[in-house]
């Protein structure tokens, strides 16, 4: 066998391998269960012990700060959510219908009482304090009121007037699953951006929650969450 095709036969099985591998990842990608899809709408509120969380969020203060309010504009403020909104994104992380390459792994080894800790202590931090607001913004109007002609919903429903999150009023009447819903307030306008983008395009998806806000991002244009961004990340 000549030099040449000793080389052409090294190529072949290399290319050969290549594929061995592929078609062994794409069957075990297609074998490894689906993730189950997480109904919210009865979500009960979620109580942990903060002191405890306190002790376990020291790798989460690499990138949301030490106290809750992120290290970089790519990082949601973690500070002052509800508990039952930020256990609900752990869970969700750990069980595969959120995905990350840094908090799948984080979330991964947390146990349910781990998750309900560290909820706990996020929650009852002072949230980061947010600058003026142009009320008269495209931005605004946006939050508030929406843009029915465009059949874009007011933002306020869900996350509150004030973006702080929602404030139900108890009348003994079944209501939506207020405190699994973020308050957006502080929020840089990159981590919105990348939040609208991803329900968008469907890479959030495996929720109740999730399916509303895919809806709502399928009516906002490019503009649009520009001007949502600015003007949440400045209330």
């Amino acid at each position: 066998m000549t030099r040449t095709s000793i080389l052409l036969l090294a190529m072949a099985l290399a290319v050969a391998a290549a594929g061995w591998a592929q078609d062994a990842a794409t069957a075990a990608s297609a074998a490894a269960p689906a993730a189950p899809f997480a109904d919210l709408r009865r979500q009960a509120p979620v109580r942990g012990d903060a002191q405890a969380g306190a002790g376990k969020a020291t790798v989460c203060a690499a990138c949301h700060g030490p106290q809750g309010v992120a290290v970089a504009p790519t990082f949601p403020n973690l500070a002052g959510q509800s508990a039952t909104y930020l256990y609900v994104q752990l869970k969700q992380f750990k069980e595969g219908q959120r995905r990350d390459p840094v908090m799948s792994g984080q979330a991964a080894p947390l146990s349910d009482a781990d998750m309900r800790d560290l909820a706990a202590y996020y929650a009852s931090l002072a949230p980061k304090p947010a600058g003026p607001a142009d009320e008269s913004s495209r931005g605004a109007q946006l939050y508030a009121a929406g843009d029915p002609a465009n059949g874009i919903p007011p933002c306020q429903g869900c996350h509150g007037a004030d973006a702080q999150g929602p404030r139900p009023v108890p009348n003994g009447k079944p209501q939506p699953p207020w405190a699994s819903f973020p308050h957006l307030r502080g929020q840089s306008a990159i981590y919105l951006a990348k939040a609208l983008g991803d329900y968008k395009s469907g890479a959030r998806a495996d929720s109740s929650n999730a399916r509303v806000m895919q809806g709502v991002a399928q009516t906002l244009g490019d503009e649009d969450v520009q001007a949502l961004g600015a003007y949440l990340s400045t209330r």
